[in-house]
């Protein structure tokens, strides 16, 4: 994988995967609300995907933003298996895991893309997915850790 197409192909896959993962196990569960949330993660994937699509056909250059602030929950919690039966809290954490991974994803791709065009690409959308997963780790704050 060295080529910008070839990257950003690989990036596109995997916010399909991701995308399909949420879809899934919204399909599978029975709690309306875990149902939604997932849908509502399973949109924020799609939209990602659309902008690697556009950023492809040279559509949409991304910009690196400020950093985002980090409360480090993903460092805390325990790993969890997502499944249709998981609670809220477990699939916040869920979410928080793979956004962490996400994170990492598009941080080593900028890296393998030093010095080129793509590099500010997918550190931006680093910024993206590291904004979801303070999203998500205010909400568990927010639900899980004031309540104990």
């Amino acid at each position: 994988m060295q080529n910008p197409d070839e990257i950003l192909d690989f990036a596109i896959g995997e916010e399909e995967k991701a995308a399909a993962f949420y879809a899934g196990l919204a399909a599978r569960t029975e709690d309306g609300t875990l149902r939604k949330l997932l849908l509502s993660y399973e949109a924020e994937e799609l939209q990602h995907k659309a902008k690697l699509l556009a950023v492809k056909a040279g559509e949409i250059p991304l910009e690196v933003r400020a950093a985002v602030l980090d409360l480090r929950i993903s460092d805390y919690v325990v790993e969890v298996e997502a499944s249709p039966e998981m609670d809220y809290q477990t699939a916040l954490i869920a979410v928080i895991q793979r956004e962490k991974a996400a994170i990492r994803l598009y941080q080593d791709l900028a890296a393998k893309v030093h010095g080129t065009k793509l590099e500010s690409v997918f550190l931006a959308l680093a910024q993206e997915e590291a904004r979801h997963k303070l999203r998500f780790e205010t909400e568990y704050d927010e639900l899980v850790l004031r309540d104990n």
